[in-house]
């Protein structure tokens, strides 16, 4: 379970959202609203621990992130809104560095056929600075098929993507969801999830 005990954030002498509190259980998709300078962002990383709040305190199966950090960043998935992708290397160099990182040791076969099935067939092994950025996207996309992660966290993940993209992510979303994992995330366009118990929290209210 993923639980947020009043939580706030400061940038500057701005005070963006205060006293925040909600919880996320196995199963649940958890869509994050609000304006932009709202502070969606900042929030997505308070909860990976990539951003200190200026209160509060955010919980992973009942205790702080903070004391915990390899065992939560092993259960973690966050794709924030750049793609996290090297240019001068391949799709497939990508991979497998993300995940020797991640210290996982995949076998070859199965990061190219991550990349296939996320629609970049005949594309792996291409400097990713020759893609589009709907095909960079994809790249970092690809991670979703590879992790066992049970949080994914995502910033804006169909930016960039067209309509049949959109369609597999989120039939990969809901896939996870339907598997036990959990999702946050923020987007500017209306997707329909069809799995899970879907939650939202508004920072502009």
């Amino acid at each position: 379970m993923l639980e947020v005990r009043g939580l706030e954030c400061v940038r500057g002498d701005h005070r963006l959202f205060t006293g925040l509190n909600f919880q996320l259980q196995s199963g649940e998709l958890l869509r994050l609203r609000g304006s932009n300078g709202s502070g969606k962002t900042s929030l997505l990383r308070m909860l990976c621990g990539l951003l200190e709040p200026a209160e509060g305190e955010v919980l992973w199966k009942g205790t702080n992130i903070r004391v915990q950090r390899d065992e939560f960043n092993a259960e973690l998935l966050y794709l924030g809104h750049s793609n996290g992708v090297k240019a001068e290397l391949t799709g497939f160099e990508n991979l497998r560095i993300n995940n020797a990182l991640c210290g996982r040791s995949l076998a070859d076969d199965r990061l190219y056929d991550a990349l296939a099935e996320i629609g970049l067939s005949g594309r792996e092994d291409l400097h990713t600075q020759a893609l589009s950025q709907g095909q960079k996207r994809r790249v970092a996309l690809a991670r979703l098929l590879l992790s066992d992660a049970a949080l994914w966290i995502l910033d804006e993940p169909f930016t960039a993507l067209d309509v049949n993209a959109v369609a597999q992510l989120a039939r990969l979303i809901e896939a996870h969801l339907q598997k036990g994992g959990m999702v946050v995330y923020t987007t500017h366009q209306e997707v329909e999830m069809r799995a899970g118990a879907c939650r939202e929290v508004n920072l502009d209210q």
